[in-house]
């Protein structure tokens, strides 16, 4: 059961992808990086223990491709991001000219090779159906064992997310974290790791995911 936030001009919402463009055109994709920056590390100390090295990995939401960097200084041989707001790339491949950048839609769109790892931080929520996308991930983006490691600050324990979608007028997908770990289950991942990373006195923390890909899907 999802726990749906009522939006009061629905006819009127926006995509993610605009909000995030004109976001990158104000400069504001240096916020998020600091915003962010202590649950992906915290994320990524999780996963990256699990893989061979080196490893290839792919960032969705990569917005102007932090991750992306962060990820090229942690061991990883091929990495690559994606994101479906065009400012969001622009500044990516303005700030990292020889990184690969994908700018489409998801979950439409599969890379041409698979990863030992996925990352993301930030995107599943604005998904209409994130069931369909992590089965997406499981089946068709992780080689055989691979992990994914995903992040949401929108869920329903964390109260102080739960008014983003009026805010925003964007829609969000709002679950329990118990709702986000059925869905791991049911896309296929095992070894499963549900925490919230970073949480202090005045934040819930990220809701953190953590699964490998099933040899024998």
């Amino acid at each position: 059961m999802q726990h749906k936030i009522e939006l009061k001009f629905m006819d009127s919402t926006r995509l993610a992808t605009d909000v995030f463009s004109e976001w990158a055109e104000q400069g504001r994709d240096i916020g998020m990086e600091k915003g962010h920056s202590a649950s992906v590390s915290e994320m990524l100390e999780s996963a990256i223990p699990h893989l061979p090295q080196p490893f290839s990995a792919i960032d969705i939401g990569c917005g102007n491709g932090w991750v992306v960097r962060k990820l090229a200084t942690l061991g990883a041989r091929r990495v690559e991001g994606v994101d479906g707001a065009s400012e969001m790339i622009a500044n990516a491949r303005a700030i990292d000219p020889s990184g690969t950048y994908h700018e489409e839609k998801l979950p439409e769109w599969t890379p041409e090779n698979r990863f030992d790892l996925v990352h993301t931080m930030e995107f599943l929520y604005y998904l209409k159906n994130p069931q369909e996308m992590l089965t997406k991930i499981h089946d068709e983006w992780l080689e055989d064992g691979g992990w994914l490691v995903a992040g949401v600050d929108h869920y329903l324990e964390h109260e102080a997310s739960l008014d983003w979608p009026n805010t925003l007028n964007v829609h969000m997908t709002t679950m329990s974290i118990d709702e986000w770990k059925t869905l791991m289950e049911k896309a296929g991942f095992r070894n499963i790791k549900i925490w919230q990373a970073a949480a202090t006195d005045n934040f819930s923390g990220t809701l953190a995911m953590l699964g490998q890909h099933a040899l024998d899907s």
